[in-house]
């Protein structure tokens, strides 16, 4: 087996892709979400996202929730941007970390925001100037990197060429989307080593879902790889609007839990964890899908019968 990073850094994703694929919640939930997930030890988490409130109304008031927030300095918080607009709405409320999705498939990007993906790369280099220029960085998210819900497989080949020009137009950093949960170790493999081959010092990350029940599978497959960054939601909120009844990101506590038995460490406190996995439980309203939320850490014992 190869070595193992001995820390891994965990995006928190609940609070906003996460939510964005459940009915909408209060701002005063949000907010209590993104306050509780802040005093768990996790470093970064993806708070809002800055998009028109027609496409996401889950969204709409991003602005709201983020003025109210009690803001961790230890914890660095990032915001999604589709677009120019959404993205000078994320500086002007103080964000320097942004990131952009792209989808590797034309089909699906197209669905999303009615561009092909080369339309929207060609964009890439206008926002990451704008970002630049006032001192935010910009992460580039490939989403459909392991297939499609319209098209199915999606050639590696393609999902380089997203990243290859991303990489050209100046990203700060490149994470690979598993949408639909189509993944599975062996493609995970393949992917982030070319990747790697092709740009060894480009930051890389990666998200997966549990759609198919491969998501930690993937997340081992990619620590033999040495990558040390991934999202993950609390409670395994979410789910894919492409597959119905089926959730959607890993759950963060179920990330947590694996790898601190394995000793890599993530600095997050699994037990404050679950216990904001259950406030996520009541503001959803539904059985969230994480298993470890269900049965607890391995060491849990119950009363003997």
């Amino acid at each position: 087996m190869s070595e193992l990073p001995s820390r891994v850094s965990l995006r928190e994703v609940g609070p906003r892709d996460g939510l964005q694929n459940e009915e909408p919640i209060s701002t005063e939930s949000k907010v209590a979400l993104l306050d509780a997930l802040s005093g768990t030890g996790l470093r970064r988490i993806e708070a809002v996202s800055f998009v028109h409130p027609r496409a996401i109304p889950q969204m709409a008031d991003a602005d709201d929730v983020w003025s109210r927030v009690r803001r961790n300095p230890e914890v660095r918080y990032s915001a999604l941007v589709p677009n120019r607009r959404g993205l000078e709405r994320a500086m002007a409320a103080g964000f320097t970390d942004l990131e952009v999705v792209i989808s590797a498939s034309d089909t699906h990007n197209r669905a999303n925001i009615n561009r092909s993906t080369a339309e929207s790369l060609a964009d890439l280099p206008e926002l990451i100037a704008a970002a630049h220029e006032a001192g935010a960085s910009l992460q580039l998210i490939v989403s459909t990197s392991w297939g499609c819900p319209y098209e199915g497989d999606v050639p590696v080949e393609r999902v380089l060429w997203v990243a290859r020009e991303g990489v050209a137009a100046g990203i700060d950093s490149l994470a690979y989307g598993d949408t639909t949960g189509m993944a599975t170790p062996s493609r995970v493999i393949r992917l982030v080593g070319e990747t790697r081959s092709a740009h060894p010092d480009l930051p890389l990350g990666l998200h997966f879902h549990n759609t198919r029940g491969t998501g930690l599978a993937n997340v081992y497959a990619a620590l033999q790889l040495g990558v040390d960054d991934f999202d993950a939601a609390v409670a395994g909120l979410g789910g894919c609007p492409y597959a119905p009844g089926a959730s959607g990101n890993i759950a963060t506590e179920e990330v947590v839990f694996m790898l601190e038995d394995m000793g890599v460490e993530t600095g997050v406190d699994l037990e404050a964890l679950l216990e904001v996995g259950l406030m996520a439980e009541r503001f959803v309203g539904h059985r969230a899908p994480s298993q470890v939320l269900r049965a607890g850490p391995r060491t849990r014992t119950v009363a003997a019968p």
